[in-house]
């Protein structure tokens, strides 16, 4: 086989590939490019294809340059995906043939090589090419700006790619990489060459995350550069900006860069502050380029969750403050213009569909999910702006009101259709300080909403979709201040989710989500005409917005819970009661759930909505149950099937309908308790659900586990042919090193395990003794954890386990009682708490002296209730309280209730000690 130095190209080869590459880039070429690079990737399975594609590139002189940067182009992917399989020669010719190039004249074909060098350090590694940074240097080093720029080209790549690999010992030199370039990066700060001072800035930026060594000692050098880059170039030059202009980006990267220093090292940038906040200012007030503005405008947000002191900027809120209002405008060119037209009848396109994740079930969680206010999808200056009046409005509150308030009221009276986008941009500012200045606002609120509500039917559809979105910002004002005006609100919001506009739609929707929440049980004398309106949606909203749909109903059902079984009187006959919200429901649901194969995504947000409807129906869901219960346990038989053998099963394989059909059960558990006992008696489900508690994805586990509890309260009967298989894998998703990856897993597992150990009782005592071992470091490690709910569930099936086999957990009191009587001490007064508390006498009767040298912090969690419920219980823990006293003597038990707090020992009177 020929060696690197003798491959020469045969002219054939050479013109034959040159022609293809010519038809692949021709826009008149009539050939069809499907068969073009059918035939390029063919000849990719010669060994030497990409020296001719190197060659090419580098030596192709009588060829275009359009040609030759494709050439380029293929090589580069053809390296991504087969480099390091390729022949050491072959190797060693591509890198050969590219570093003379990255001083070649033309920029297109530098800034190729330059991606191909990335591309070759990325698989190869520095020590793979050892002639490349000896070479870079000399280009740097030498006064050719061709060679200058084509070597700081190749090293921004790498930087951008792979910044690691030059902040890392390399064997053979005396330092890393980045100690040898860092000082010429600096130094092309003040190149003459604006491409330059482009490169090496965005090249040091994307250190700041690392920091390594050789930049934090070059801080101040740094700096300079960076203030003199701000000022470059100067105000009249800066008008000329345009996205193809380096200088344009010089100024972008100079934005990146303050914003990144103040996110990671904001000490460094204090003395500088007034200056910078200038320069930000002036940046974002220029917003003749959007993207320029946008950078400026991310460093208002990082300035204060970077915590600096609110004072330094709170002198520029005069002229910050309008500068943001300006940029809340719609721009011109902004796409969600093309939504300001009546288009509910247009089908959704797939691109226009965002993809979903169903979150799984988790038992006591008290972390709910954000609220999603973002109503337009991208992000860009306008909700930017947005961003930074909340962030404003949440730091200096009121006081940022007598600036804002003026120019709101000035815009908001703007008449002519000329002005709507000062208008829209007017309301949307009102959401944006809803939270922060609500105590200012507060007085004046009345009004405010009375000033809405008319916009919500404005001409300009996105003037309706903001208004939908502010007052759903100001819910709880609307709920708790005057039955009229939420009457109005709610019938506001309701005809604009019959709206004839898509955006507005789902503006009205995800606004009538929040209102609800807050709402709750309020909206249950208006149910009828709320369902009426939502059905209505339902059967003309496209498919994007009916997924919003399916979130309001299911909010719906958790807000009102079993006022959904609400019935109609009629006059004549009393006893003819008919479940009217159940009429006007269900029926467009269940057509639904029939029309949609078992292989359609779009039954996810179906699934979790009849979640919600039948925990809030409770035995109202009965006559529904059986199909719908049905169809889970056939959804995640056919994927459980598909994870093995797709093509049998008929479908590809997808967890998340399993995840859905696990929790739609736990749904449907919770609400027919221990109606759903037939349905499960005559089902395969234990079998189904052991499978899922056994499958190595995450949340297929943690549903499946949620799944166990709920069954264990209701029905432990059916689960009791394999319980001991449940148990034990419950007990081993405690015992795993990626504990801290899985703790949503280990949550459920360790409920369920409580759950089941109150029902079976003695038969879990084969794994008592392992889960205690288990939950026994959760609880010394909560802090380390910081997971709430796994801490809580640990300590009450501790205390369950304990409660069912006081013999086997009270020997080994000793190494529990302290962290275990902390856990406790932060519940809330329940039932699951109760249980804990039993197990806790239970353990103290059997070894009173395990518990001796914790007793202060049992007092303290016995002191935690506010009130024991169980008459039985309160008597137990008085008997505990008082075997203590009389069992220490000589003063011990007095030295043992000074070492509470007053609150605690006023607590414990209660028990008469």
């Amino acid at each position: 086989m020929a060696t690197s130095a003798s491959w020469q190209p045969q002219e054939e080869g050479f013109k034959e590939i040159c022609g293809l590459l010519e038809q692949q880039i021709s826009s008149s070429s009539t050939a069809d490019k499907s068969q073009i690079w059918q035939q390029l990737q063919h000849y990719s399975h010669f060994p030497d294809f990409n020296n001719y594609l190197a060659f090419i590139l580098a030596r192709a002189d009588g060829k275009s340059v359009e040609i030759r940067q494709a050439a380029g182009l293929l090589l580069k992917n053809n390296l991504r995906t087969g480099y390091n399989s390729m022949a050491p020669e072959n190797q060693q010719y591509i890198k050969s043939e590219l570093l003379p190039c990255l001083g070649a004249a033309d920029r297109h074909i530098r800034s190729t090589v330059g991606t191909i060098v990335s591309v070759v350090v990325q698989l190869g590694g520095i020590l793979g090419w050892p002639e490349l940074l000896q070479a870079l240097v000399n280009c740097l080093d030498s006064n050719d700006v061709n060679h200058m720029e084509g070597a700081m080209d190749a090293l921004s790549k790498i930087c951008e790619d792979i910044p690691q690999v030059l902040d890392s010992d390399v064997a053979g030199l005396a330092e890393r990489p980045i100690n040898i370039f860092l000082p010429r990066f600096l130094k092309f700060f003040q190149s003459p060459h604006s491409s330059l001072r482009k490169l090496s800035l965005g090249s040091v930026n994307q250190y700041i995350m690392l920091m390594p060594t050789a930049l934090y000692a070059s801080m101040d050098q740094y700096l300079q550069g960076l203030f003199v880059l701000a000022n470059d170039p100067t105000t009249e030059v800066r008008k000329l900006w345009s996205h193809l202009d380096v200088v344009y980006l010089c100024a972008l990267q100079v934005c990146a860069a303050f914003v990144l220093l103040i996110e990671v090292r904001p000490s460094f940038l204090e003395p500088h502050l007034n200056n910078i906040i200038e320069y930000m200012l002036q940046v974002n007030k220029d917003n003749t380029d959007e993207e320029l503005a946008l950078e400026a405008c991310e460093f208002w947000s990082a300035y204060f969750d970077a915590q600096l002191p609110p004072e330094n900027l709170k002198e520029f809120l005069p002229r910050l403050i309008p500068v943001l209002l300006s940029n809340m405008a719609y721009a011109d060119d902004d796409e969600s213009l093309n939504d300001a037209e009546d288009d509910e009848s247009l089908p959704d396109r797939d691109q226009d569909i965002k993809p979903r994740f169903h979150s799984s079930r988790l038992h006591g969680s008290d972390n709910l999910e954000e609220d999603d206010d973002d109503i337009v999808n991208i992000w860009n200056l306008r909700k930017c702006s947005a961003a930074a009046l909340d962030v404003l409005s949440n730091v200096f509150g009121d006081d940022i009101l007598p600036t804002l308030m003026p120019i709101i009221q000035a815009k908001l009276s703007a008449s002519g259709d000329e002005a709507w986008k000062d208008r829209e941009a007017a309301v949307l500012a009102l959401g944006a300080i809803a939270e922060g200045c609500i105590s200012g606002l507060y007085p004046h609120l009345s009004e405010i909403v009375v000033f809405l509500i008319p916009l919500l039917d404005d001409k300009f559809p996105l003037i309706r979709s903001i208004s939908c979105w502010t007052l759903s910002r100001f819910s709880k004002y609307i709920v708790q201040n005057g039955h009229e005006q939420f009457e109005k609100v709610l019938m506001g919001l309701l005809r604009r989710i019959l709206d004839t506009n898509k955006r507005v739609q789902e503006a009205a929707c995800s606004a009538f989500a929040t209102l609800e929440e807050e709402a709750a049980e309020e909206l249950a004398p208006r149910l009828e005409i709320i369902l009426q309106h939502l059905m209505c949606a339902f059967g003309k909203y496209q498919r994007r917005n009916l997924r919003i749909v399916y979130d309001a109903i299911g909010t719906l059902a958790d807000a009102v819970g079993e006022a959904l079984n609400q019935h109609s009187v009629p006059t004549d006959d009393l006893d003819d009661l008919q479940p009217v919200c159940l009429e006007i429901l269900m029926p467009p649901l269940i057509a639904k759930w029939q029309q949609l194969p078992n292989s359609d995504k779009d039954l996810f947000p179906l699934l979790e909505c009849f979640t919600s409807i039948a925990q809030a129906l409770g035995s109202g869901f009965t006559q529904f149950a059986q199909p719908v219960y049905q169809r889970c346990i056939d959804i995640i038989k056919i994927q459980q099937l598909a994870k093995v053998d797709p093509a049998s099963a008929g479908v590809q394989y997808d967890k998340e309908f399993i995840v859905c059909s696990l929790d739609l059960l736990s749904g449907l558990v919770e609400g027919l308790g221990s109606g759903v006992e037939s349905l499960v008696a005559q089902s395969n489900l234990k079998d189904l659900l052991l499978q899922c508690c056994l499958d190595d994805a995450y949340d297929v586990r943690q549903s499946a586990f949620a799944l166990l509890g709920d069954l264990a309260r209701v029905c432990p009967v059916h689960l009791h042919p394999r319980l001991s298989e449940f148990l034990d894998v419950a007990a081993k998703q405690l015992n795993t090193s990626k504990l801290k990856e899985t703790l949503s897993v280990a949550n459920n597992a360790c409920w369920a395990i409580g759950e089941l150990a109150v029902k079976v009782r003695q038969e879990v005592s084969p794994i008592v003794v392992a889960v205690i071992s288990y939950l026994v470091p959760i609880l010394l490690h909560s802090e380390e954890l910081n997971n709430k709910s796994l801490v809580e569930n640990s300590a009450i099936t501790l205390g369950r386990l304990a409660w069912v086999c006081p013999e086997l957990v009270s020997p080994h009191m000793e190494h529990f009682m302290q962290s275990w009587c902390i856990a406790l001490s932060r519940i809330r007064d329940d039932i699951e708490k109760e249980d804990a508390f039993r197990g806790l006498c239970a353990m103290v009767k059997a070894n009173p002296s395990g518990a001796l040298s914790s007793l202060v912090f049992m007092c303290r969690a016995i002191a935690s209730w506010h009130e024991i419920r169980s008459e039985e219980l309160h008597n137990e823990v008085c008997q505990v309280l008082h075997g203590y006293k009389q069992m220490l003597r000589n003063g011990a038990w007095d030295q043992c209730m000074s070492a509470l707090e007053p609150p605690v020992k006023d607590r414990l009177s209660k028990y008469q000690v």
